[in-house]
């Protein structure tokens, strides 16, 4: 996190979710990357008051080492005691507790530091991973070690040109995202352990990742079938395999999401945050949103008020 003494390049404003960007002027030589210790007085810009609701357009990890905390993340409150992580994503909705106080390592990221293939190894983009991840003592101690040679080599601002020192900590983080995605894949997986990867999950990986990209103007099952080069049968299976639910299910299930975020911690016109999920009517987006929630959209936002 970066100094309260920050510039505020916030994003988002009016009446939307606040949208906060990686801090890359307050970064050690502006790489696209931060570690250091979490503590008060710390935020992402100066105008960025972390107890409040907000998004960040970048990636954080935290790993713990002090007494527990509670931190709200998509409607759910996680209470993260010494030896856990908490790893935050691009786009997801979060408050900090004013009421914890945080001890530990804090990682960020700017999408695009690391090289495609990099991502795509390490899951950077699944959403369908759980936030809070409790490692062993053993994979506790690896990440605890690699996240300290990470912030050693961030940290050493000196003895490299700048070229190399960003490939250095491109390197050392790559490595240290590797274990952390193999304990977050491990937390889901534990019931198949041992099995190699079934057929499906790639196709299931494919159609999460274009529903995250595509779900605000796409909510069609055979549109999506289309742009992945499947057809809609095996996309079924694929989702049904992998979620227990149907494709549509999939992507309603994601859209609510959405409009939850955005009639809770928003004061947009319920019209407007129909369109914002893809509904040109707000008469069928709140008929949609009762069908899925038993609720409208204006008792939900009541309920929270």
């Amino acid at each position: 996190m970066a100094d309260k003494n920050g510039q505020d390049g916030g994003g988002g404003g009016g009446d939307g979710i606040r949208t906060f960007p990686f801090p890359v002027d307050l970064s050690l030589l502006g790489v696209g990357m931060q570690v250091g210790p979490m503590g008060s007085g710390r935020t992402w810009h100066a105008h960025a008051p972390l107890h409040r609701v907000h998004r960040i357009d970048f990636h954080v990890v935290m790993l713990f080492t002090g007494s527990p905390v509670r931190h709200m993340i998509d409607f759910t409150e996680y209470e993260a005691a010494a030896g856990d992580v908490l790893w935050i994503r691009p786009g997801q909705v979060h408050r900090f507790s004013p009421d914890s106080e945080y001890r530990g390592t804090v990682l960020t990221m700017q999408p695009g530091f690391l090289p495609r293939a990099t991502v795509e190894a390490t899951g950077l983009y699944r959403y369908d991973l759980p936030p809070l991840l409790r490692p062993d003592e053993a994979r506790l101690a690896a990440l605890t070690a690699s996240l300290g040679q990470l912030r050693r080599e961030y940290e050493d601002a000196t003895t490299l040109p700048l070229s190399l020192h960003t490939a250095v900590l491109r390197h050392t983080l790559s490595a240290f995202l590797l274990r952390l995605a193999h304990l977050a894949v491990s937390s889901v997986r534990q019931a198949r352990e041992g099995r190699a990867e079934a057929p499906w999950e790639a196709t299931f990986t494919l159609f999460r990742d274009a529903v995250e990209r595509g779900f605000a103007t796409n909510h069609s099952v055979s549109a999506y079938a289309d742009a992945l080069g499947y057809s809609r049968r095996t996309l079924v299976r694929a989702v049904r395999a992998a979620t227990g639910q149907t494709p549509k299910g999939f992507i309603d299930k994601r859209v609510v999401l959405e409009a939850r975020r955005l009639l809770a911690h928003t004061e947009m016109p319920i019209g407007r945050v129909g369109a914002a999920v893809g509904f040109a009517d707000a008469a069928n987006f709140s008929k949609f949103f009762q069908q899925h929630t038993d609720q409208t959209p204006a008792a939900f936002r009541a309920e929270l008020r």
